[in-house]
């Protein structure tokens, strides 16, 4: 297939998604960091499937994505410098502002919430249906409410299966890790979840220190304790002690996989599987969802795996470890496993 063969292919696929959105129907789209669920921003009805469908609580809101920084007024009011700066600077990208609800907002798309959170995606075919659909897409990421995000449209069909009405495929994902959130609603800016986005970019911008609360007055996205989990258990352990744990687990019956770092990489482990993350931070926040699939997939029913350092994609990446290795729901004793529990990280991981 030639490049203007699969240009005309793209156009008419996203032509369908944009029909399919104006009917009330779902779509998974792609952006540069996850596939996401999308509906009409402003269609209650649709809106209500997307948590159906996920299985996600009604009180945990959603993104609007938009088309561009001049639709901002729309969706949003009483917008402060300090979120047009940050528009200015990171839009469109990975990067998910959380403002007052503007009038085109239904509640449903807010979790009840007088605030919205609200990004403009740097995917090229998200960017292109957003323009031809004309309107907001509210989007989470198109899976099962709490397992690992989608980063290819396969991942997509895989999970949702009939429940989206149309998958438009954009191809890989390039960041791999969710937007970072930003509450620009009080005084001062502080981050919500980690993303796509560095903290110390935004900072660089605003000038001024950005705080990363472990808990906020405001619901978003990826705040629940157990969050982008595999069906494996995932414990966090001390990197020395990341082969004598994953061996251990191993010896008392589980199918291991293990997480090795650069440092590791070489390391003889007996473990049912092991996936080597990368050095670089952009690659191993691009893999990591995928680096989770894959082991579930080779039916490991434990994952061991340490924290990298939390400077620059480090932050995202270990929050996401956390959030996977979180109790599950179903759990009592939460952390609890043959191999003992999740020691604390030091300093220097952090």
């Amino acid at each position: 297939m030639n490049a203007r063969t699969s240009d005309i292919d793209i156009d008419i696929d996203i032509a369908k998604a944009a029909g399919v959105l104006r009917a009330g129907g779902l779509v998974a789209l792609p952006t540069e960091t996850v596939y996401g669920l999308g509906a009409n921003a402003e269609d209650s009805t649709a809106l209500a499937r997307v948590f159906q469908v996920k299985g996600r609580p009604p009180t945990h809101p959603l993104i609007v994505h938009i088309g561009g920084a001049e639709y901002l007024g729309d969706w949003a009011q009483d917008v402060p410098a300090a979120a047009r700066l940050l528009a200015e600077h990171f839009w469109p990208g990975p990067l998910t502002l959380v403002l007052r609800r503007g009038h085109r907002v239904p509640l449903e798309a807010t979790g009840g919430l007088q605030t919205v959170a609200v990004r403009v995606p740097a995917h090229p075919v998200a960017l292109t249906l957003l323009k031809t659909f004309g309107g907001g897409i509210a989007a989470p990421s198109a899976n099962r409410f709490g397992s690992v995000s989608p980063t290819t449209a396969d991942h997509v069909r895989a999970e949702l299966g009939d429940g989206v009405d149309f998958v438009l495929d954009g191809g890989p994902c390039g960041v791999g890790v969710e937007s970072t959130i930003v509450d620009v609603t009080g005084d001062v800016p502080s981050i919500l979840r980690p993303g796509g986005v560095t903290r110390e970019d935004l900072e660089a911008v605003l000038g001024r220190p950005l705080a990363v609360p472990s808990t906020s007055r405001v619901r978003v996205p990826g705040q629940h304790p157990s969050h982008y989990a595999p069906s494996a258990r995932v414990i966090l352990v001390e990197p020395e002690n990341l082969i004598a744990e994953a061996e251990r687990a191993q010896e008392a019956g589980h199918q291991v996989g293990v997480f090795l770092p650069p440092r590791l990489a070489d390391a003889p482990v007996k473990a049912h599987a092991q996936v080597a993350v990368p050095a670089a931070m952009d690659a191993y926040a691009r893999g990591l969802y995928g680096f989770l699939r894959t082991l579930d997939q080779q039916g490991c029913d434990l994952i061991v795996a340490s924290l990298p350092g939390e400077e620059g994609l480090g932050l995202a990446i270990a929050n996401r470890l956390r959030r996977a290795a979180g109790p599950r729901p179903s759990e009592t004793g939460a952390g609890e496993h043959a191999a003992g529990q999740a020691t604390k990280p030091t300093p220097d991981q952090r």
